[in-house]
């Protein structure tokens, strides 16, 4: 609990609610609400969709993986699945999904699994191996039955900037690098949350009516500044990035859920994962060579020629489980959501949204914003699964733009940016043809669309911007693009700290080398050697060591 003096309340910020947490459930409440007139502003401690919503597999479940546990989470998969495929067009590449059952996998779980799809309204299309091998051609000899089902491939990223794009519409507000230290309250009733700016140490008073704990992981950290208990459990799963598409389909090992049973296609790349670790805390996103080494000895049982494949690198997210009193943890735990009303707990205003996945965020947040809405009298309904997220952009302005851009940028231009930035850009190429530079060759990022996203109030390091335009996130891994990046940040970043070149391109490879360290093998350990040689060597900068 945080109670400040009178003398020494000040306040920066007022609205009627406050969304702690810039996940993905926390963009989908900010969007909900602001489209019902709810006067709502986000506070995130880092930049958004830093957390569990960037640090997973990027699967848009069909519902498959949960048919014979959890039917209620399978049902509301595979209903938002379809919503998600119809309001963020752009943000889903619709892959399609198959599962294999192995001759190691129990066939009388493929007989329950079938029975479960089929009760939860998922359609599990059975194929022939010969079809199988068709449409997947590197799977194992070993599979003995297949299944296609609607899996897709999803963005967290961009489905998550487009949330708050869309909010932004209807009046809704986010700040970034605002860090929640204490919840204000009197007489049992929520009256505003302290932030703290993690960039300057400022710290303030935002007033508030309501404030929603949407903070994952950290849910239950926060609800503690308010004297309250939030039983979530941080659970870690490790992933592995691979150099190119392995699959066509997301493929699913047919058996229960398991360590490294889901191979995703994503644009050039594929990820492996995942694992479920119970950790004592969300900051964790560590991993290790024995991680990676797991991940390959079970992912390898579906695809035999996995270790031929360059790995780019490991990552790690934290998924906050719902535990109730008494109730399981890891993989026994259900992947179905929470919500709190701690006036039940002697705070009104105070609530609390937990567990979920990303597929199911806008449902999340069309419940939680349903339970505020009363509280405050509103009675405006839900329209999030109807009205796209960003209006999308027209075949007529992609065909005029693509002589300014790359082969197959113009397309993945106009993904990241929506219509009004990617106007923007075009018309920077079209005014400075100079800035048809590319500042990143393995994902396509001009000069133009770097320097419209660097000037953003919200972009304090190169790491922001790598998260709305995936700079550095392709084959190369930051090798040529970091040098870039630290440059044309410092020339067009809005804040004092992009002047600060040497620093921001340590933080940008150090982001990378986190990930880059546990799968050192092989062709990766080579090219590492290079990036060391060309940071290392020409500007002193260690990429091995925490500055």
């Amino acid at each position: 609990m945080c109670v400040i003096p009178e003398r020494m309340r000040f306040t920066m910020e007022k609205a009627t609610v406050v969304v702690i947490g810039g996940g993905a459930t926390g963009v989908g409440i900010l969007r909900d609400l602001s489209m019902r007139g709810v006067d709502t502003l986000l506070v995130e401690k880092c930049d958004l969709v830093n957390g569990a919503s960037s640090r997973y597999h990027g699967l848009l479940h069909s519902g498959g993986r949960y048919a014979v546990k959890d039917q209620e989470a399978a049902k509301e998969c595979i209903i938002e699945n379809q919503i998600l495929r119809k309001i963020g067009k752009s943000c889903v590449e619709t892959t399609g999904g198959m599962f294999v059952r192995l001759n190691i996998d129990d066939p009388d779980y493929e007989e329950a699994w079938v029975k479960g799809c089929a009760e939860s309204g998922i359609e599990a299309k059975p194929i022939t191996l010969e079809e199988a091998f068709r449409l997947e051609p590197l799977l194992s000899k070993n599979v003995q039955s297949a299944y296609l089902v609607p899996d897709a491939a999803i963005d967290g990223f961009r489905m998550s900037w487009q949330n708050v794009e869309s909010a932004k519409r209807y009046g809704g507000r986010s700040l970034t690098y605002r860090e929640v230290i204490g919840i204000e309250q009197a007489n049992g009733e929520l009256k505003g949350v302290k932030v703290r700016n993690t960039i300057t140490g400022e710290e303030e008073i935002i007033e508030c009516e309501v404030a929603i704990n949407a903070a994952g992981g950290w849910a239950g950290k926060v609800a503690a500044l308010a004297g309250l208990e939030v039983g979530v459990q941080p659970d870690k799963g490790t992933l592995l990035a691979f150099n190119q598409r392995i699959t066509n389909h997301v493929v699913n090992r047919l058996h229960k859920s398991s360590d490294g049973d889901i191979f995703v296609p994503h644009g050039s790349i594929t990820i492996l994962g995942t694992s479920s670790m119970s950790i004592p805390d969300a900051e964790d996103t560590s991993t290790s060579r024995a991680e990676v080494e797991n991940l390959l000895s079970i992912g390898e049982k579906t695809f035999e020629h996995l270790r031929d494949y360059r790995m780019l690198r490991a990552f790690a997210g934290s998924r906050p489980l719902y535990i109730p009193p008494g109730g399981a943890v890891g993989r026994s735990a259900s992947r179905g959501f929470a919500i709190v009303d701690h006036a039940d707990d002697g705070l009104k205003g105070m609530f609390t949204i937990v567990g979920g996945k990303f597929t199911t965020y806008r449902l999340m947040a069309e419940k939680m914003a349903d339970k505020v809405c009363a509280k405050l009298g509103n009675t405006e309904k839900c329209r999030t699964a109807e009205e796209p997220l960003v209006p999308e952009v027209s075949e007529d302005a992609k065909k005029a733009a693509r002589k300014y851009f790359p082969a197959y940028g113009t397309n993945l231009a106009a993904t990241r940016l929506g219509p009004e930035r990617f106007a923007k850009v075009v018309k920077r190429l079209e005014e400075a043809p100079e800035k048809r530079e590319l500042v990143c060759e393995c994902e396509n990022v001009t000069l133009a669309e770097f320097e419209e996203i660097a000037q953003e109030e919200s972009c304090y390091q190169i790491n922001d911007i790598r998260r709305r335009t995936r700079v550095g996130m392709g084959t190369c891994q930051g090798n040529f693009c970091a040098l870039r990046s630290a440059g044309l940040f410092a020339k067009y970043g809005k804040h004092e700290r992009a002047a600060e070149t040497l620093t921001r391109m340590k933080e940008f490879l150090q982001g990378r080398w986190k990930g880059i360290r546990p799968v050192l093998v092989g062709r990766t350990l080579r090219e590492t050697q290079m990036t060391r040689a060309l940071y290392e060597l020409s500007f002193h900068v260690n990429g091995g060591k925490k500055e």
